[in-house]
This record gives structure tokens, sequence and C-alpha cells, in this order.
């Protein structure tokens, strides 16, 4: 039986899933983006049932953990359209926050190479306490670190759905293979054939004459 190396590849690679997503919720956790937190949170458990359903041989549980990276590659693909502003998305809408805040990206100001700062505005009628952020020097825009962090939860998400399903094709190959031998033979298997028959003796109902 492959199962020990099965399971070994699959624990490799449940281990790059949650890195990945856990890195991933700590940004979006910064820049108060809950509609990512929300899918990150749910690819963090899924990932930990999709791994116990291959210790503990649960064929189901990889079933759904193949569903939801379907769903979780589609929500990927979604925000690389959002970031890029394709099909009429708008990176400056606050989508990605439920419209409950304003808040952005936490790359928008804290990328490599950003240079933060605070300009207090000077025009009459403005509250003391109200500042502007400016931003420059950035060595790579937000919108593309957003961008590349949905591609790279893209490509393991492919990863593990192809392996989830060779995974599920094997275990079924053995459930099979296993209900078949025990079909063929079943006392061999489940009890052993009993080759003498105990005998016991049978009182007379009456008495010969």
């Amino acid at each position: 039986s492959g199962q020990p190396i099965i399971k070994k590849w699959m624990f490799c690679l449940c281990v790059f899933l949650q890195l990945a997503a856990l890195e991933r919720q700590i940004f979006d956790f910064l820049g108060f983006q809950w509609a990512p937190i929300l899918g990150n949170f749910l690819q963090i458990i899924v990932v930990i049932l999709g791994l116990f359903g291959t210790i503990q041989f649960r064929p189901r549980y990889i079933v759904v953990y193949t569903v939801w990276t379907a769903l979780w590659v589609t929500w990927n693909v979604f925000i690389i359209c959002f970031y890029l502003e394709v099909g009429g998305l708008s990176k400056e809408t606050d989508l990605m926050t439920f419209n409950i805040s304003m808040h952005r990206s936490w790359w928008r100001e804290h990328g490599p190479g950003c240079v933060r700062r605070v300009v207090r505005p000077s025009s009459p009628g403005v509250l003391e306490d109200y500042s502007y952020v400016s931003v420059t020097g950035c060595i790579i825009d937000f919108q593309y670190l957003e961008v590349i962090h949905s591609a790279i939860q893209i490509l393991l998400s492919l990863i593990g759905f192809v392996y989830a399903c060779y995974v599920i094709s094997i275990f079924m190959e053995e459930e099979d293979s296993f209900d078949f031998i025990g079909g063929l033979d079943t006392y061999s298997y489940r009890q052993p054939p009993q080759e003498h028959v105990e005998l016991k003796p049978v009182k007379p109902v009456g008495k010969v004459l």
C-alpha cells in the first residue's frame, strides 16, 4: 500500500498551503480586509480537514477539500481581477471591507521601498487631527503585490486539487479491492471455516419397546 507515501506528501502540501494562508491572513488583518480574512479562515479550516481525511482514511473529507479548492481558486481569480480593475471593477472601492470601512490593502502604504509621510492639511475649516497620507518610492505597487499573493494561492491550490483527486482515486481503488477479495473468500477474512461439525446426543422422546 502506498498510503504512507500519500500521507507524507499530503502533509507537506498542507504545510505549504497553511503557511501561505497564514501569511496572507496576517497582512489582511493589518489592512482590515474583512472579505479576504473570511476566505483565509475557511481555507485554513478546510486544509486541516483535508489533511485529517488523508490521515484517517476519510475520502468524504478530501472531497470537501476538493470542492472548496475549486471555489478558492475562483475567489483568488476574482481578487486578481479586482486589483487589476478588470471588467469594471475598481480597487478604490470598499468591496474588500464589505463597505464597513474605507481601509485599503496594507501593502498600499507598507510595500517594499515605500516612504509613508503624513501631511496635515492647512485649509481652513478642516479638523486639526485630520491628515493625508502620502506614499512615494514604492518598488512594486500594492495591487501587483496582491496579485502575486493570489497567483501563489492559485498555483498551490491547483497542485492540491490534482493531488487530492489522486488520493481519492487511490482510496477508492483500495476499498474496491478489499471488498472484492472479501467477497470471494468471506470465511478466510472474517471468520475461520468450521472443519468439524459438533454432534450433540439426541434424547429419546419415548421408551422403545
